[in-house]
């Protein structure tokens, strides 16, 4: 692997430090940057599609690929982007999602239970509102590296990045 990566940007090292990336150098936190996003940019897409279709069936099925970005070492989708993508883009793999990237699973596992639920309800511009709100926060951290649920976990624990 190459590790001849273009830094990122002070602000977007520190948006990613927050993501308990803080044991990298820059170098290496640049290199991971697509990597990192990319669960962000999938998961964020098809639920995307999902709840501007208010499809139950879909946003279950996210639900549970958020749960198992809880409780396995690396997102469902870090396992595509290490095993498939990594050697095609000639990027380092990722490694085991922090307790910040875990605990932002928890939210979104708690925050598609309660859309899904809505939608199944019957209630369908609240479930549109609230799953408007969780396309937003994954489009923010897909094109930011902004997590609002890691800058949470931080405040919560006092960690300090």
């Amino acid at each position: 692997m190459t590790t001849n990566h273009q830094l990122l940007s002070t602000t977007r090292i520190k948006f990613l430090k927050a993501q308990g990336y803080c044991n990298l150098s820059d170098s290496e936190i640049s290199g991971l940057a697509f990597g990192n996003r990319f669960a962000y940019i999938v998961c964020g897409s098809i639920v995307a599609v999902a709840v501007a279709t208010a499809h139950v069936p879909t946003l279950i099925a996210m639900t549970l690929v958020a749960f198992f970005g809880i409780v396995l070492p690396y997102h469902p989708f870090d396992y595509i982007y290490n095993y498939v993508l990594t050697d095609m883009l000639n990027k380092p793999k990722l490694p085991p999602r922090s307790k910040q990237l875990k605990f932002a699973c928890v939210i979104a596992t708690l925050w598609l239970i309660a859309t899904t639920y809505l939608f199944y309800s019957g209630f369908t511009i609240a479930g549109y509102v609230l799953g408007g709100l969780l396309v937003t926060v994954a489009f923010i951290v897909s094109t930011t590296d902004f997590c609002i649920p890691s800058m949470i976990y931080n405040f919560i624990f006092r960690v300090k990045t």
